[in-house]
């Protein structure tokens, strides 16, 4: 279709009157999105002439996308939450903000109320025979680069069939297998006695795996370890890294890798007097440096629907 209807009076007003712009109830700033979001998704109809099959089809996806739960899962696949790393990037940079670990998405599949245990905590609640032993240690520091005492450091991770606790289809595992916290003592050390875990695909079957097959792309993402880091007077660390040697550290679907995130992997032994589960075991170092309040605030807390669970 040639011809181009978004910028007539009547589609304005449309807009104007979906978003209920001149009223006087409903909240501004939700009012003001929603209409730039209408807007330009009207106009991209008229520009690619997008036809109502294409539009049905569209709502009929997010009927599906809603019935699979998987919204949080499709934001990382389209690079949504790695766009919002970018911004907040950008923003620390304009700040004069550097150093500390880098952030990296947070992804969908944290569950709050894992217990909290001092310095030492082994996860690796549930038997998995085609899974390693592995060790990740490591120090956090504050904005002066001293080891910081009494940080939060919360940690979560898939098993070796790629699922993670709680949201495990088979129903296999543990609340909180594979997902601890400690408190860092007076040195600001921490370390988790877990399981070497493996990558993970998109479920097959879902909704968002159908949007990266019609893009000819695929739903994988390298083997990662996810943390939370939080202190008094820092601001909180979103960030994870990538298991050394995994083919997809460069081909992430949800776009997480950055260089600084993939440390190195060393062969141990020993493991046995540590309570694993073999004495030759794996050892990761992974340092976590905080970054200070900006104007006495955390500017970099995010709040979002998250899964909570009782030990």
């Amino acid at each position: 279709m040639s011809t181009k209807v978004f910028d007539t009076n009547e589609v304005q007003a449309l807009l104007s009157a979906a978003a209920n712009l001149e009223g006087n109830h409903g909240d501004a700033r939700f009012k003001q999105i929603a209409h730039r979001l209408l807007s330009d998704l009207f106009k991209a109809i008229d520009d690619l002439d997008i036809t109502p099959d294409e539009v049905w089809a569209g709502v009929n996806y997010l009927n599906k996308l809603g019935q699979d739960g998987e919204a949080a899962l499709l934001a990382a696949g389209i690079g949504l939450e790695k766009y919002l790393d970018i911004r907040m990037d950008a923003a620390d940079k304009a700040a004069g903000i550097d150093g500390g670990t880098p952030r990296t998405i947070e992804g969908p599949l944290y569950v709050a109320g894992a217990p909290v245990r001092e310095r030492v905590s082994r996860i690796d609640i549930d038997p998995d025979p085609d899974a390693g032993p592995l060790v990740i240690r490591g120090t956090v520091t504050g904005p002066d680069g001293h080891p910081l005492a009494g940080a939060l450091v919360e940690c979560w991770h898939a098993n070796s069939q790629g699922f993670y606790s709680h949201f495990d289809p088979t129903g296999s595992q543990s609340a909180f297998n594979l997902r601890g916290a400690v408190r860092t003592g007076a040195d600001g050390k921490y370390e988790f006695r877990t399981l070497m875990p493996v990558g993970y695909g998109c479920p097959p079957q879902g909704a968002t795996q159908q949007l990266l097959n019609a893009l000819g792309r695929h739903g994988n993402r390298p083997a990662h370890v996810h943390f939370f880091v939080t202190a008094d007077n820092c601001r909180k660390l979103t960030t994870q890294f990538n298991i050394e040697g995994d083919p997809l550290i460069w081909d992430d679907f949800a776009y997480a890798t950055r260089e600084e995130l993939i440390p190195h992997v060393v062969e141990k032994t020993g493991g046995s007097a540590l309570g694993l589960k073999a004495d030759a075991y794996r050892e990761i170092e992974f340092n976590l440096a905080l970054t200070p309040l900006v104007r006495g605030k955390d500017n970099q807390l995010v709040h979002r629907p998250r899964a909570a669970a009782t030990a």
